[in-house]
């Protein structure tokens, strides 16, 4: 699973409620636009999330062109 924050369409509203920008707090402060997790990862970071121990992933993805 890629994320890529630039390109989420709910940047800037909802990422202090992001899973994303709670793992990588103090880590890469100002290097948020990219986070890459192996399904592994994404497996874990999800059932943290459904545990409600951190926030859910909040990216959205823009439509694709046509």
């Amino acid at each position: 699973m890629l994320i890529d924050c630039d390109s989420c369409e709910m940047r800037g509203r909802s990422c202090g409620d992001c899973v994303v920008s709670f793992l990588t707090i103090e880590v890469r402060p100002t290097d948020r636009a990219r986070v890459e997790l192996d399904d592994d990862q994404a497996s874990a970071v999800s059932a943290l999330a459904d545990a409600g121990l951190v926030p859910p992933l909040r990216l959205v993805r823009p439509p694709r062109a046509s």
